[in-house]
């Protein structure tokens, strides 16, 4: 695998995209359709293509939401574990963006990491920036 960094970190999965314009499609042309060709089946494909492509949009949500608090529980485990201090009192302070960024950051530099974001309200990009040494993640959906 390649060394990951701040510049190759971030990924649209294919199957997101594939997803969405398969979906966007599906409800173009059921909409065209039944402008064209207005019956009771083109106006029931076109309810379901909308929500189709709803349910794809939320399916999403499940697959990030789930990972940011895996990643959340992972931050206190590892936060905790090197500096004896439980990251829960630290965590009201942050986005959850924010502690996905401060996934990226090494050992050595996640406690001055988290002190500096949490002062200096860093957003999560400056966060990924300030990084030296980077923790890849080629798991993240």
């Amino acid at each position: 695998m390649k060394t990951q960094n701040f510049k190759n970190h971030s990924k649209t999965p294919l199957r997101y995209v594939l997803g969405l314009l398969l979906s966007l499609t599906l409800l173009i042309w059921s909409i065209v359709n039944s402008v064209k060709y207005f019956s009771s089946e083109n106006l029931f494909l076109t309810v379901f293509s909308f929500a189709f492509l709803i349910i794809s949009l939320y399916v999403r949500s499940f697959a990030t939401g789930n990972q940011d608090r895996i990643i959340r529980l992972e931050m206190r485990y590892r936060f905790h574990l090197l500096t004896g201090i439980r990251f829960e009192s630290l965590e009201q302070k942050l986005s959850i963006n924010q502690i996905v960024a401060l996934r990226f950051a090494s050992n050595e530099e996640l406690e001055a990491l988290t002190n500096k974001a949490i002062e200096g309200q860093l957003t999560p990009k400056e966060i990924k920036l300030s990084i030296k040494n980077w923790q890849a993640d080629f798991q993240r959906i």
